[in-house]
């Protein structure tokens, strides 16, 4: 069958950073952001988008693109061997992973929205999350959440994710902007801001190593990378596309995206909680975005007007990144398999009602999954991809990356192939190394 492709390079362009404009900019970020520091968490994140993210960003589009295949059969037809089709699988299988808990949080927002025309959480916003989050209500808003995401991903590559994201990309922007410039005025955002921007570096050297992984973890996360979306997406392009601009572009959309997020999400916890004193406070968790926020609409003017916006731009965002992450698999299938993407797509929403409905209904389950097992994946996932674009694709990698380039870019080729050999596979494998050390309770600092 003709595989499909995209109409315009706009549409490549904000279906990808529709893919990393997610939750994991405006639900995961201010998570993670609380839990970790603040300011010293965000400037370790903004470093490692810098000087990993947009590397590992390119080299998924080198392997995406010269392959015109899915993370599994992209390896394998470039390298001519098996066991490196198994590290694409691996990547086929991380996507279900996230997905199967993106979808529980998807139902959250959804649910969150719909009350917020009848101000259903208005009366105790704390009280209503813990009645919603788990259990056979969220299995139900999991549900209809992954079906709207099917619905788009069944309508193809051109017809279903390119103009479904064309209209929620400017929506989100538009949106959150509006919302961030409200959010500053508030009384006592102030606090917030400088929680956010004042950097720490007492905090960061006292943690240093619990922020390095967090930050890793969680710029992988937000950029897509590690599952191999960009290489599913990548496939979709033809080789008039300059992948350094287009990267680029994506990256820093994406990240000023997640910025913009803080400018809303943090004043308005101080403004109504007053202080962050850790994990456990209001602001940090994975309820945070749905208690705190969802606590201070309930105290400002027309709060639920503001109440349906806000939540309206998370259930665009939320949807935009679960239609990437459900193409991986069915991409899978399409081309491995040769099924057609209608049949693909009802198989893979079927497991993942399965998957995400065991998610909904065990909490430590959920958390562990939401949160250290995705960043293991995703690390050990981009590792494996960098190591194949600079070891096995080498100097046709550079060929890949300079296509369609112009001379400067061109000229970064060498060094850009350098690091995605050394530095960056070294530094992922590093950051995995203490995440599993993490993990089985052993402190590196003894």
């Amino acid at each position: 069958m003709t595989r499909e492709s995209w109409r315009t390079r706009l549409g490549f362009i904000l279906a990808a950073v529709g893919s990393a404009v997610g939750l994991g900019n405006v639900w995961r970020f201010p998570w993670m952001t609380a839990e970790n520091g603040g300011s010293a968490f965000l400037v370790v994140y903004l470093a490692i988008i810098l000087l990993i993210g947009v590397p590992g960003l390119l080299a998924e589009f080198v392997i995406g693109r010269r392959s015109q295949r899915n993370p599994a059969g992209a390896l394998f037809r470039l390298s001519g061997s098996k066991s490196w089709g198994a590290v694409g699988l691996f990547g086929v299988v991380t996507a279900v992973v996230l997905l199967s808990f993106y979808s529980v949080v998807g139902g959250w927002i959804l649910r969150y929205f719909l009350a917020s025309f009848t101000g259903g959480y208005f009366g105790s916003p704390g009280a209503y999350f813990g009645s919603i989050n788990f259990g056979l209500p969220a299995v139900g808003f999991h549900v209809a959440f992954l079906g709207l995401t099917s619905l788009v991903v069944l309508g193809g590559v051109r017809d279903g994710i390119e103009k479904a994201t064309k209209v929620m990309m400017p929506a989100i922007v538009v949106l959150l902007v509006a919302l961030a410039a409200w959010a500053t005025t508030r009384t006592g955002a102030d606090a917030g801001l400088s929680f956010y921007l004042d950097f720490d570096a007492a905090y960061l050297r006292a943690n240093f190593f619990d922020v390095l992984g967090a930050a890793a973890g969680q710029a992988l996360f937000t950029l897509s990378l590690g599952v191999g979306t960009m290489i599913t997406y990548a496939s979709y392009l033809g080789d008039d596309h300059n992948l350094a601009f287009d990267g680029s572009i994506i990256a820093v959309l994406n990240t000023g995206v997640g910025v913009l997020a803080g400018f809303v999400v943090f004043p308005l916890l101080f403004a109504t909680v007053g202080e962050l004193t850790g994990p456990a406070a209001s602001g940090g968790g994975p309820g945070a975005l749905f208690v705190s926020l969802a606590g201070a609409f309930t105290q400002v003017p027309f709060g639920q007007v503001l109440a349906i916006a806000f939540f309206g731009v998370i259930v665009l965002a939320a949807l935009s990144s679960s239609i990437s992450m459900l193409e991986i698999p069915v991409a899978y299938l399409v081309d491995e398999h040769d099924l057609e993407r209608r049949t693909a797509t009802g198989a893979l929403a079927g497991l993942v009602l399965l998957t995400g409905s065991a998610n909904a209904l065990n909490p430590a389950l959920f958390d562990f999954v939401a949160s250290t097992l995705v960043d293991l994946m995703l690390t050990a996932g981009l590792a494996g991809f960098l190591v194949f674009v600079g070891w096995v694709l080498g100097k046709d990698a550079v060929a890949e990356f300079s296509t369609g380039a112009g001379s400067r870019v061109q000229s970064l080729g060498p060094a850009w192939l350098w690091s995605v050999r050394t530095i960056l596979p070294l530094f992922l494998l590093g950051t995995l190394a203490v995440n599993l050390l993490a993990l089985a309770g052993v402190s590196i600092l003894g």
